[in-house]
């Protein structure tokens, strides 16, 4: 029996970001069952207007796509012969599922293409959620405005979604029409390609903390800040902390507050986006990682800490409630409450050295994709039943569960 033929579409590493491992790590796990190719997009916009504009294209990812992935890499903002070569492939490799990875408007004019390419060779098209809209793209009424109406065009020709989370399937189907057609929700999968051995501190008795990720209004460190000045002094000197992260959306006020902090000594201050041997440096060093965001669909700092068995307070928000639900090493704090991060920083000391299990894994993904190109053979074949459009939970596997798919993504693609 011939594998199903899948094509996943995201973001590419010249621009790097979440996505880009979300998209390359995605894409391994399937191809345990699939032929599977990937477009990415490259020059995602003018490099003028990205928030990193000074590392695009610096070889930041240590991860690498499985051979058996046929990566194209990739389409331009500005089109030229890209998008030409990328409805070619898509031609010549006739998926049964086009798989699209959502998380900015930026991306809605080729998306749009590889859309009308991909039905064109009587493809299903899934739109797999990782925001409904993003925080600064949602600030801009004028931006927000088009891409809520470029969206709705790529929607309407879209057979079903996948969301992190009930929450965000919630928001999505409160935005959007999307009548008739599945959302299933499936966990993000772990990203162990970050695991480390742990090293231990050259203080003994001093517990690291860590947080990671870029700096935006949306990520709340201000409120990380704010707990962290109200330590005493004998308090602060049990701990270190370590923020890691690039700042983006002109938004200064934690480096700000971090300068002016009572307990600066005690904290390192790394205001870039950092190459991927660093970023598993740090959390190597990490006793335990603080997540303050004031909203957010899914997190790939979370998965990382979870990845690596740590402890990590995190705020209950959006999807991250879910996605941290059944990990042992998770305590949970209300959004924008500088008190109750503090009292969640004097709890932590007594979880140093503790490891917990993370369950997630990609066979959910795997599953309910896969299970998209089930529906496609079927209607092939005359034998559509509609078994697939109803709104699965977890589109067909636990984070532990067996639905026939191991999705394990076996390949970790890491350079040498």
């Amino acid at each position: 029996m011939s594998k199903p033929r899948i094509c996943v579409v995201g973001s590419g590493w010249r621009f790097t970001s979440g996505i880009s491992y979300y998209t390359c790590r995605l894409s391994g796990a399937l191809a345990d069952h699939a032929e599977v190719s990937a477009v990415l997009m490259r020059h995602l916009l003018p490099r003028r207007l990205y928030p990193g504009r000074t590392r695009v294209g610096q070889p930041l990812a240590a991860l690498d796509y499985d051979p058996r992935v046929e990566v194209f890499d990739g389409v331009d903002w500005y089109w030229g012969a890209s998008i030409v070569r990328a409805v070619r492939l898509i031609r010549r490799t006739r998926p049964e599922v086009l798989v699209l990875q959502w998380w900015t408007g930026v991306v809605l004019h080729s998306y749009l293409a590889l859309v009308l390419a991909a039905r064109s060779v009587g493809a299903r098209v899934v739109v797999e959620f990782h925001e409904v809209e993003d925080t600064g793209e949602a600030r801009l009424p004028l931006v927000n405005a088009l891409v809520r109406h470029g969206l709705r065009r790529v929607l309407a020709r879209s057979d079903g979604f996948l969301v992190h989370s009930s929450f965000d399937r919630s928001a999505l189907r409160q935005a959007y029409d999307l009548t008739g057609r599945p959302v299933k929700v499936v966990p993000h999968g772990p990203y162990d390609h970050h695991r480390a051995l742990h090293r231990p501190s050259g203080e003994p008795g001093v517990c690291r903390l860590l947080y990671f990720g870029t700096i935006r209004p949306y990520k709340g460190l201000e409120y990380l800040i704010e707990a962290w000045d109200s330590l005493t002094d004998a308090e602060a000197a049990r701990f270190r902390l370590a923020v890691v992260g690039e700042t983006w959306e002109g938004w200064t006020r934690p480096i700000e507050m971090i300068e002016a902090s009572p307990h600066r000594d005690r904290i390192t201050l790394v205001n870039h986006y950092v190459p991927d041997e660093e970023v598993t440096g740090f959390f190597a060093d990490a006793d335990a990682v603080v997540l303050p965001y004031l909203r957010s669909s899914a997190s790939g700092p979370l998965h990382i800490a979870m990845s690596n068995g740590l402890p990590v307070i995190v705020t209950s928000v959006g999807g991250l409630t879910e996605a941290a639900a059944d990990y042992g090493g998770a305590i949970l704090v209300p959004p924008g409450d500088a008190a109750a991060l503090a009292a969640a920083l004097r709890e932590v000391p007594e979880r140093r050295g503790a490891r917990y299990q993370d369950r997630h894994s990609w066979a959910p993904n795997v599953a309910a994709i896969l299970s998209f190109a089930a529906g496609a053979a079927d209607a092939r074949s005359g034998r559509e039943d509609g078994s697939d459009r109803s709104d699965g939970a977890d589109g067909g596997a636990g984070p532990g569960g067996s639905s026939g798919a191991s999705g394990s993504g076996r390949y970790s693609g890491v350079r040498p």
